[in-house]
């Protein structure tokens, strides 16, 4: 056998990469692929919602761009449940898909940033505004669905009115909101993302702002994008684990996670806050973090080959 060209040996393993529909080609899978082929396995990506798909045939399945969820959360869960060897499993994807999730982290004592939920009255800004002891009218605000990715339906506004309104709009169509204070910080540094690959810190890199001022809901914020190496200070990465330990103690002490990103802030009194825990469809932004970075997550994904027969 080991005579034979590379071409006509055996697969180590077949692997899914699930992936939306339009998506295929994106490098967070294409990159991943070819080092899965790299290591010996056969990685083909798969897109979640095909119902023609044979899940069973794969040693593994391992979510990665099905950025096209959000709008279809519960079809999305049930397909998890129905994937017999899926990571992150489906019980981290139910729990992490909606961003209310922050509160578990915040009752394990993860700081996080301060947040007020399904907001429709100004009473309810004014209230957490006392509560960090800043002025309703000179603090900016933050508006998003708590199901959503992207940085789809985001806002930022400088009037309370505006940003209740955009609460009240995303309630009335059937989405629970969030409102958060804009982390002042984020305008000069950025966010700082944190990779883990099989429960180790891969890479660390940082986000550039997409908000403008007051700007409310951008139409275009892609062009704003900009991924770039970085390093993760001791406090952030501290900070980064009390996460994933969180995360842990809410769905399990056994809990297996084979990729995480733990984006977090710095507040205002100096100290990181975590913004968003993404245990679902993360980009691990392999393509701007360097082959090394694919090349680690195709090794977690091989290790993570024998548990799969454990919950």
């Amino acid at each position: 056998m080991d005579g034979l060209p590379t071409d006509e040996r055996k697969p180590v393993a077949l692997i899914a990469l699930a992936s939306s529909a339009d998506l295929h080609d994106h490098p967070e899978v294409k990159l991943l692929a070819e080092a899965l082929a790299g290591l010996g396995h056969e990685a083909s990506v798969e897109t979640w919602d095909d119902e023609s798909v044979d899940w069973h045939r794969y040693a593994l399945t391992v979510v990665r761009t099905t950025w096209d969820y959000t709008a279809r959360r519960d079809e999305f869960l049930a397909w998890a449940r129905a994937v017999p060897r899926l990571r992150n499993r489906a019980d981290v994807l139910a729990w992490n898909t909606d961003k209310t999730y922050l509160r578990d982290l915040d009752q394990y004592e993860c700081p996080v940033v301060p947040t007020a939920w399904d907001v429709d009255d100004s009473a309810t800004v004014e209230a957490l505004a006392d509560h960090l002891g800043v002025s309703v009218d000179e603090q900016e605000w933050v508006v998003k669905p708590t199901i959503s990715a992207g940085s789809r339906d985001t806002g930022r506004w400088s009037s309370i009115d505006d940003a209740v309104a955009h609460s009240r709009e995303l309630l009335a169509a059937g989405r629970p909101t969030m409102l958060q204070p804009y982390v002042e910080a984020v305008d000069a540094e950025g966010e700082t993302a944190l990779l883990y690959v099989g429960g180790t810190l891969s890479h660390t890199m940082n986000k550039s702002p997409l908000l403008a001022p007051g700007e409310g809901v951008p139409a275009e914020r892609e062009a704003r994008k900009r991924i770039t190496t970085s390093a993760a200070s001791p406090t952030q990465t501290k900070v980064a684990e009390k996460a994933l330990r969180a995360a842990r103690k809410t769905l399990g002490g056994g809990l297996d996670l084979l990729y995480a990103r733990v984006d977090v802030v710095t507040g205002p009194d100096g100290s990181p806050q975590v913004l968003e825990l993404e245990l679902t469809e993360p980009s691990m932004f392999v393509a701007e973090a360097g082959p090394e970075a694919a090349e680690r997550l195709a090794g977690a994904i091989s290790t993570a080959l024998t548990s799969v027969g454990r919950a």
